[in-house]
Formats: structure tokens, C-alpha cells, sequence
């Protein structure tokens, strides 16, 4: 187990040790299998999580019951989400990561490589706030729904 020790973290380490912490909790099975106190630790009891409005788990997420309702909700639109390479801007808080995403959607069976560029920030040596950035929403929603769009012309 991932013990956090707020006083002697950095915000980076607080962010790796976050991803690790959820590597665990996706490999016992995930959102409504495994337990969310895998993941608590390293987000502010008042963390929020905004979402661009028109992805399908978009909209603002608030506390660890938020967070926990989220992955939920990631997880039923996404059949995998694979971060595949991540690079970081800036490695104090806030830090900025930007994210290569290789994605798999649940209901279309359809994949989709796209960046996300991130800024967290850590305070106490918590996560208390996350604001993913999408290069392109559409092209997420597309690959989610079922009705395809037709090919541009």
C-alpha cells in the first residue's frame, strides 16, 4: 500500500503516487468493485474536478463522492483509457501535464488516440483541484456514440 506523508511530498510525487494508487484500484477491479480509500488519500476531502460540459461524464465533480461517481461514469463510457505517454510542463503546483490517451469506447467498441493537457493542483500535499483540457470534445463524443457522424465531405 501507498502511504502519503503530506508534509514531505511534492506535488509531483503527490500526482505519481495518485496515478499508482489508481493503477491498484483499477487492477481490484475498479469503480463500483473496489474500494474508493484507495484513491482518498490523495485528494482534498473538498477536491473538484471540472469536466468540458458536453463530453459524456462532463460537468463539474465535487469532494470524493464526486470523484468516486466519476470514475464510475468514466468507466462505463470508456472500455479502456490508457495513458500512454505523459509529459509534464511544470512539476510544481499547479502542475501541467499533457496526456496521450489511447481509449476504447464501451458502447461503439471504437478507439481513439487524443491529448489532454491538465492543470492540478496539489495544496497540503493533496490533489484539490483537476481542469483536463480536450483538444477536440467532438471527436470524443463521436467515438462514444452510436449514431456515427457522416464522413466530411
Amino acid at each position: 500500500m501507498i502511504v502519503m506523508t503530506p508534509s514531505s511530498t511534492t506535488a509531483k510525487s503527490v500526482l505519481q503516487n495518485m496515478y499508482e494508487a489508481e493503477a491498484a484500484y483499477l487492477a481490484s477491479g475498479g469503480p463500483g468493485s473496489a474500494s474508493f480509500s484507495l484513491l482518498a488519500p490523495f485528494f482534498a476531502p473538498d477536491v473538484v474536478l471540472y469536466q468540458a460540459d458536453n463530453l459524456p461524464y462532463g460537468g463539474t465533480w465535487r469532494g470524493h463522492d464526486g470523484l468516486e461517481r466519476f470514475f464510475l461514469a468514466m468507466s462505463e463510457v470508456w472500455d479502456r483509457f490508457e495513458m500512454a505517454e505523459q509529459t509534464f510542463l511544470a512539476d510544481e503546483s499547479p502542475l501541467v501535464v499533457l496526456t496521450h490517451v489511447r481509449a476504447r469506447a464501451r458502447s461503439t467498441g471504437r478507439d481513439l488516440d487524443f491529448p489532454i493537457l491538465q492543470t492540478i493542483t496539489v495544496d497540503a500535499g493533496r490533489i484539490s483541484e483537476i481542469r483536463p483540457f480536450y483538444w477536440d470534445t467532438a471527436a470524443v463524443a463521436d467515438v462514444c456514440s452510436r449514431v456515427q457522424a457522416p464522413d466530411a465531405l
